[in-house]
């Protein structure tokens, strides 16, 4: 048995090797969508609150609005929602910002209500890493975490 070792690896990397994806099949994020009742809400939050720059988006239907979240990344929020839902903290999407306690006073600043990791209110999580966190709900309930994480 030990002999058949050897082969049974080359034949195993062979074979992974033989699956792996190319750049032509391998998958990247290309935008997350978001299903909402108010649009006009929904785009003040990420544009005013979060500082999301707008993006042209083909339908101009006054439905849609897209929002740009890194290079070659956007954020579609959908108008149609019938009702705002309640979402697990842990389902989120999560930005970075240069300064958590500056974003803090931009939460003040519009009377918003945030929490850390264990839903302490009003209250920021430091991270094992120094990472500094907080979560903030938008207007349909979805749960957003802002952190301050260089990478």
């Amino acid at each position: 048995m030990n002999r058949m070792l050897p082969i049974l690896l080359v034949v195993a990397t062979a074979c992974t090797a033989s699956y792996a994806q190319t750049s032509a099949t391998k998958a990247r994020l290309n935008h997350t969508a978001i299903y909402v009742q108010d649009l006009a809400a929904s785009t003040f939050f990420y544009q005013t609150v979060l500082g999301l720059d707008t993006i042209a988006n083909p339908f101009r239907d006054g439905k849609h609005t897209w929002l740009r979240t890194g290079p070659g990344m956007a954020l579609h929020i959908i108008q149609g929602a019938p009702a705002r839902k309640e979402y697990y903290k842990n389902q989120h999407t999560c930005f970075s910002v240069a300064s958590v306690d500056a974003f803090v006073g931009v939460l003040k600043k519009f009377n918003m209500r945030w929490e850390d990791r264990d839903g302490n209110k009003q209250a920021v999580t430091t991270r094992m890493d120094g990472v500094k966190q907080l979560w903030v709900q938008d207007p349909d309930g979805y749960w957003v975490e802002v952190n301050d994480a260089r990478e």
